[in-house]
């Protein structure tokens, strides 16, 4: 039983430790989101963090906004910027789409043109990387 747990534990490490790639639209990686939420661009520097509590933070952890449960996004003053849609939509604080995320990881400007894929990330964490870190 030992044995197996000392193989298994590096395993479970890596899988933990896991980043997703975001790409743009012609699929060149542009950086990484890790299932703890922090941002790295494409030479694994962190350029952010999302927090557990919504908070979004800059790679000092100085507090640039929040992502709250009901997809408000707010910036650091808890002034709106935008909404994401429980489909995918993107808006301004206008209500003006500037984006959509699709099921499929595809992230598209208002136009639906493509601007980049974001596979196996939470659609509100895409919208985050895409439209406040201007991925």
């Amino acid at each position: 039983m030992k044995h197996l747990i000392v193989l298994l534990a590096p395993l479970l490490l890596v899988l933990c430790s896991h980043a997703q790639t975001i790409e743009a639209g012609n699929h060149s990686t542009k950086g990484y989101i890790k299932s703890n939420g922090t941002i790295e661009n494409s030479s694994h520097s962190t350029v952010g963090y999302i927090k557990e509590n919504g908070a979004i933070e800059n790679s000092s952890h100085i507090t640039i906004g929040y992502l709250k449960d009901n997809g408000v996004v707010e910036n650091a003053s808890h002034s709106t910027v935008g909404y994401i849609k429980k489909n995918g939509t993107i808006e301004n604080s206008s209500h003006s789409t500037i984006g959509y995320v699709k099921e499929n990881g595809t992230v598209e400007n208002s136009s639906h043109s493509t601007i980049g894929y974001a596979s196996d990330v939470k659609r509100e964490w895409a919208a985050v990387v895409f439209f406040f870190f201007k991925f």
